[in-house]
């Protein structure tokens, strides 16, 4: 495997670790065992957005690594993780009703990903384009947003009642900045080298299946806790 690919494959293992601890203080919170305040101390807060911000850059430097980003690749790609979302919408219903994942990271790359087919050529524009983005999604809200149909863009005035949120923005402008940092590293192939060994070689196999940890990674740790409740 190329240098590159497996410095991609470490760092999206290390937001897979990031995420799985993410889940299990969740999970101590939702079964009782913790009162971490994660949707109002500013930690919990800014440790979910990096989580995110890592997956959805990672994404974005994928996208441009990527030798076989066709249409062909694309769709297989999007039925994969849209149907992923549809599961993890339907799942999330039967276990927190009208508060269900609409619009969770995986609908959001889902999504994103269709839309980065017209940036693909870019360069420095997916900086600047980006980082504008990011700041109106950052600081721009209105009204109108708030309406059920509109949610999944994001500047709303208030966050709403769901499990996981990843509106289109701030987030697609922080895809874009991934992709110009995959094809930076096209570009510059050794510009990020990441020595391998045990660790870094364990944090590559996890970045290699983590669709398939985040899908079944809650699961487990449901029934896991669950059971430990009960012989409790």
């Amino acid at each position: 495997m190329h240098t590159r690919y497996f410095t991609v494959d470490v760092l999206r293992g290390g937001a897979v670790v990031m995420m799985i601890a993410y889940h299990i203080c969740y999970d101590l919170t939702l079964f009782g065992w913790a009162q971490f305040a994660l949707n109002q101390h500013p930690f919990w807060l800014g440790w979910r957005a990096v989580i995110v911000g890592c997956f959805v850059a990672i994404v974005g430097v994928s996208v441009m690594l990527s030798p076989a980003y066709n249409w062909r690749s694309l769709v297989k790609r999007v039925g994969i993780i849209g149907g992923a979302a549809v599961a993890i919408s339907v799942v999330s219903y039967g276990l927190f009703g009208l508060r269900f994942i609409f619009f969770g990271i995986l609908h959001f790359i889902a999504l994103a990903s269709i839309i980065a087919v017209l940036f693909r050529r870019a360069y420095g524009f997916n900086l600047i384009l980006g980082i504008s983005l990011w700041l109106i999604g950052m600081t721009v809200q209105h009204e109108f947003f708030n309406q059920a149909q509109w949610q999944w863009v994001g500047l709303m005035t208030h966050k709403p009642a769901t499990e996981d949120y990843v509106p289109f923005l701030p987030w697609f402008g922080v895809m874009l900045v991934g992709m110009f940092a995959g094809r930076y590293l096209q570009l510059h192939p050794t510009c990020c080298f990441i020595p391998k060994n045990k660790l870094t070689q364990s944090l590559s196999q996890l970045g290699q299946y983590s669709l398939w940890i985040y899908l079944l990674h809650q699961p487990i740790l449901f029934a896991l806790f669950g059971l430990l409740q009960w012989l409790l």
